[in-house]
């Protein structure tokens, strides 16, 4: 999450087990500008920043990846920024659905109106209001605190071009077989 001196904060990109932060301890530096929280209920691993460092550095087999992931997360957080300031919040909220869906590999979601508010940088009304729409069109089913993808496909449809593309970039990079031969 992006804060700012007052303590205003909004999600900037979103990583699951696909991936890592802070992506600046691959180049050096250890300074981290932003606040790293799990969101969903999880498992997660935590590596001393030096461990990691001393690991990429003596691996090129190791370097690559975590580049390539570098260059996929800083995509996701351009298009993050793009969707905040081109789409309404339904379709963010759509975006933001999918985006957890693909890292938790489930259909239910586990989190409050209250925190998906938070973290798309809106009034919760919003986020309730943005939930109804999505269920009307039967997309997802909304319960107190549980989110439940019924319709996925749709779902991609309805966030238009909120979503896809960071995800492409991601397979074509990372993605089962990005590293085999042609």
């Amino acid at each position: 999450m992006s804060v700012l001196p007052d303590g205003k904060k909004a999600e900037a990109g979103m990583f699951g087990s696909e991936g890592f932060v802070p992506t600046s301890t691959i180049i050096g530096d250890t300074l981290v500008p932003y606040l790293i929280e799990m969101q969903v209920a999880g498992r997660g691993h935590r590596i001393p920043v030096e461990r990691m460092r001393a690991v990429n550095n003596s691996s090129a087999t190791m370097q690559v990846p975590f580049i390539k992931f570098m260059h996929v997360f800083a995509v996701q957080v351009a298009y993050t920024a793009l969707a905040n300031a081109k789409f309404q919040v339904e379709k963010r909220l759509a975006r933001w659905i999918l985006m957890c869906q693909d890292r938790l590999t489930a259909d239910q979601l586990e989190i409050t109106h209250e925190y998906i508010a938070f973290l798309l940088g809106v009034r919760r009304p919003s986020v309730t209001t943005a939930l109804h729409i999505l269920e009307g069109l039967k997309l997802i089913r909304s319960n107190r605190g549980t989110i439940i993808v019924i319709n996925r496909k749709g779902l991609e449809r309805f966030a238009a071009g909120c979503y896809g593309l960071p995800e492409r970039e991601f397979e074509r990079l990372l993605g089962a077989g990005a590293n085999e031969k042609p």
